[in-house]
């Protein structure tokens, strides 16, 4: 196996695990994740899907499995996290979740062009 082809693996499984383990961790302590949805006027009921769309998204990243669409899809997931939860940009420390999700969803872009 080529190193490049290695690194692209070994990458696009990183970065699918930040979406896995963000969807274990809304299943083991939900109440801070539908605090903030509550906040924003988030629906509840978006809960489930949310979850569902993490772990399913992220585990077909992480496989390799349709994985144009499966970036695609969290590239999305990502700009309207982006801009209902962390568009207070009075705090530094929303500034910098705005720009991650941000920097996130065009990492993924670019491996939904791939």
């Amino acid at each position: 196996m080529a190193t490049s082809h290695l690194a692209f693996v070994i990458g696009r499984g990183v970065l699918a695990a930040l979406f896995v383990l963000a969807g274990i961790t809304k299943i083991a302590g939900p109440k801070p994740v539908l605090d903030h949805m509550a906040q924003e006027g988030v629906p509840k009921i978006l809960f489930p899907g949310v979850i569902a769309l993490e772990l399913f998204a992220g585990g077909a990243l992480m496989i390799g499995f349709h994985p144009g669409i499966a970036a695609a899809t969290l590239s999305v997931f990502c700009v309207a996290t982006a801009i209902v939860f962390h568009r207070n940009f009075t705090e530094r420390s929303e500034r910098t979740q705005f720009t991650k999700d941000i920097a996130l969803a065009g990492a993924l872009a670019v491996l939904a062009a791939l």
